[in-house]
């Protein structure tokens, strides 16, 4: 009888522990490196990352900073439900000649990584070269 008890203690306890915890969002980008590859001064700058929220509950999207002032990014204003994709875009003043080597970062409520690090990469070249 001892063991039939401590049994269904077990169990009753190992199913309230299911149903109290919450995955809460969570975000998983599709890529976190851009790659810009080699490109000419003056063009296009403009770079989306794509993430869905893997979560159960509404994604939010606090704060997207980057490491200079020559990349400005974007973030979506409105949370992004279970299920559903959002993007962060990022503009990278292509009128500066050389490597590119920036880092965003972006702060979320996603429970299992909350700050996330994304990255861009490239050239501007002259288009004289």
């Amino acid at each position: 009888m001892k063991k039939i008890l401590v049994l269904l203690s077990l169990f009753l306890v190992s199913s309230f522990n299911g149903f109290s915890q919450s995955e809460g969002p969570n975000i998983e980008f599709e890529s976190t490196v851009v790659d810009y590859g080699e490109i000419l001064k003056g063009s296009n700058g403009i770079r989306v990352f794509t993430f869905t929220n893997t979560g159960d509950s509404p994604l939010e999207i606090s704060k997207v900073y980057s490491s200079c002032g020559c990349t400005i990014p974007k973030k979506p204003e409105a949370p992004i439900a279970p299920g559903e994709k959002g993007e962060i875009q990022v503009k990278y003043d292509t009128n500066r000649l050389g490597p590119i080597r920036k880092t965003i970062t972006v702060n979320s409520n996603a429970t299992a990584t909350p700050i996330v690090s994304l990255k861009i990469k490239g050239k501007v070249a002259d288009s004289t070269e």
